[in-house]
């Protein structure tokens, strides 16, 4: 199998993000807390330090949203029916996100907390 042109590769990707903002709510409301990041990084003037671990942590919840997404697309084709197990691995799936966004939540208390505290 010959591989896509690169700029196809990316158009591809980008159409992957765009399906996810378009359908799935919880990466519109992770997309909305990344937007409110966006504006309190200038509106606290954050360090470059600061400014970097807050987009990881962004990002990080963001990428863990469509990881769950995929994983759960998967198991809806392999199991359209309820099944025990697959609920198990779409669990297993969202705790990851969970995790990922208390992770953030924590990054933004240590960051931000410096700005508004002081």
């Amino acid at each position: 199998m010959e591989k896509p042109p690169i700029h196809k590769s990316f158009l591809n990707a980008f159409r992957g993000v765009l399906m996810m903002i378009k359908t799935e709510r919880n990466f519109q409301i992770e997309l909305i807390a990344f937007f409110v990041n966006l504006f309190l990084i200038f509106y606290f003037n954050l360090s470059s330090t600061d400014t970097a671990l807050v987009l990881i942590a962004s990002f990080a919840v963001l990428s863990a949203e469509i990881f769950n997404t995929a994983i759960e697309k998967i198991c809806d084709i392999i199991q359209p029916d309820f099944d025990k197990r697959i609920g198990f691995i779409k669990d297993i799936a969202a705790g990851a996100v969970l995790l990922t966004a208390i992770a953030a939540v924590i990054v933004g208390v240590l960051v931000y907390g410096k700005y508004v505290f002081s």
